[in-house]
């Protein structure tokens, strides 16, 4: 499988304009259902990856080079215009060695912007020759979130991209689609060719971004709607249409980064307690159920499946909010955002699948999830699905408690062959409810391993509840799954915890 780094994302970057899209004019006439229809027809003809059209003076950078290479923002798009919305366009080279054309919207009217040299300040870089038909690797949208000038999303690489909302840091991102993640024989990375950016009114507190989105296995046609704010949403629209259907058609896929957590035993010599863009999964079932499993750094590639038929929401959050658990001033791991999925509609039958890849540093994006139909239509026919994507600080919790931390481990003097776990239970009635032995820990252990004990306590400290218990493995070496909620019979009180432990 194709490792999910960021160095590796932006390899796969957005393409030159297609053959169809060529010699586009303002007397072009555009909108979703002619870029629906382009896919179609660009998914019934064989796919033609387009060259690389960057010069090599430019992909010779390297990274700190290429960083020197800054939009001038007196050039911003929109900005002597004074709207809200302003573009920025990324500049080719280093590990983003091909182009995407970039167009601005009119009403139905098509507008191309020119790539120019003038448009950037090269700092001390050299470059012998730029020129002026290499196109962008990208745009950068900005928006005064927290102040005038800030940056509010970004396209960038194959088919990723990625919002904040106010009092957020960069952290997960997000794809327009995630092909054969997880499954032997790599990954393929779709791409978005071309974007029509549409250009908003004075006051509009939204912005539309259509992307045509193209691969050896699908085409499509995307709708972006970003509104920002306190919790900014992209409400994506979707025609995907597929040449030959894909082992796996990953939907509304998230990807981020944990390194080394709360749960994690592995000393990895680094002086700060947690380093993660996200700690767990969390899904609203169909059935109504919610589950929260936490992130691990496995040492071998896991892929999780959760099935479930038209789910109410899935997402990676970051739960752990306190700086005192990173102790990172630059990174700021306690400002990432989360990211929910919320369909739009009846989705049918599928599963939300969890890909968690061995991550050597945090340099590595090593967890993905998006949700996968149980069946696809023939291939050339349309896939078509609305969500929204929530980006946010705040957390999104279940009605009921919630799990805010996961420790485990074992002991060095007693039973040192029993696995414990501790799962600190939080949420507003747990925390002012006082010590009651109704209350009451579910515990459900896999095949691989027995219960041995379980006890509950009220902590006096923080009010949460913590469950306490340990397992013995059977000794096969067999992963366990391993499941938690608290209940007052005949009321379920929390959430429900979900683990796989690997022996």
């Amino acid at each position: 499988m194709k490792t999910l780094t960021r160095l590796l994302l932006a390899v796969t970057v957005g393409t030159t304009l297609a053959e169809t899209s060529r010699g586009r004019g303002t007397d072009q006439v555009f909108d979703f259902e002619v870029l629906r229809y382009e896919a179609k027809m660009l998914a019934a003809k064989p796919f033609v990856p387009t060259p690389v059209n960057v010069p090599a003076s430019l992909l010779k950078l390297n990274y700190d080079q290429y960083r020197d290479i800054r939009f001038r923002p007196s050039e911003s798009l929109w900005r002597r215009d004074r709207l809200a919305f302003e573009l920025q366009f990324f500049h080719p080279g280093f590990n983003f060695d091909r182009t995407v054309q970039i167009n601005t919207l009119s009403g139905r009217s098509v507008e191309p912007v020119a790539f120019s040299p003038a448009l950037y300040d090269y700092g001390q870089n050299h470059i012998p020759s730029v020129p002026s038909t290499m196109g962008f690797a990208g745009l950068r949208i900005l928006y005064p979130l927290n102040k005038a000038g800030d940056e509010l999303g970004a396209f960038q690489g194959a088919s990723y991209f990625r919002f904040l909302c106010q009092k957020a840091y960069y952290g997960l991102s997000a794809r327009g689609l995630a092909i054969n993640t997880g499954e032997p024989g790599g990954e393929e990375f779709p791409v978005f060719r071309e974007f029509w950016v549409e250009r908003p009114a004075k006051d509009a507190k939204s912005l539309n971004v259509y992307a045509l989105i193209d691969g050896p296995s699908v085409a499509g046609a995307f709708r972006f709607t970003i509104t920002p704010g306190p919790e900014t949403i992209t409400q994506v629209h979707e025609v995907v249409y597929c040449r030959a259907n894909p082992k796996v058609l990953g939907i509304a896929p998230l990807t981020s980064m944990f390194w080394h957590g709360k749960n994690t035993n592995v000393s990895y010599n680094d002086f700060r307690p947690e380093v993660h863009d996200s700690d767990g999964i969390m899904m609203f079932t169909g059935a109504g159920e919610w589950i929260w499993r936490p992130l691990t750094n496995p040492e071998a590639t896991r892929v999780a499946a959760f099935a479930d038929e038209n789910p109410r929401g899935f997402g990676l959050l970051q739960r752990e909010r306190q700086f005192e658990s990173y102790q990172d001033l630059e990174a700021y791991y306690h400002m990432r955002p989360s990211a929910w999925v919320e369909p739009v509609g009846q989705w049918g039958k599928g599963s939300v699948r969890l890909v968690e890849l061995h991550a050597p540093d945090e340099t590595y994006d090593n967890i993905a999830s998006f949700w996968v139909p149980e069946t696809l239509p023939e291939a050339g026919e349309p896939i078509e699905l609305t969500y929204k994507l929530h980006w946010f600080m705040d957390q999104v919790h279940p009605p009921a408690g919630y799990v805010t931390a996961t420790r485990h481990g074992r002991t060095a003097t007693q039973e040192t062959n029993l696995e414990r776990f501790f799962i600190d239970f939080g949420g507003t009635y747990l925390v002012q409810e006082g010590p009651d032995p109704l209350i009451q820990p579910v515990v459900t252990v896999g095949t691989g391993a027995s219960l041995v004990n379980t006890t509950i306590q009220k902590n006096p400290f923080n009010g949460t509840w913590r469950v306490a218990f340990a397992i013995k493995p059977d000794g096969t070496g067999r992963p366990v799954e391993l499941r938690c909620f608290l209940r007052k019979t005949p009321h379920v009180l929390t959430e429900t915890w979900s683990y796989l432990w690997q022996p």
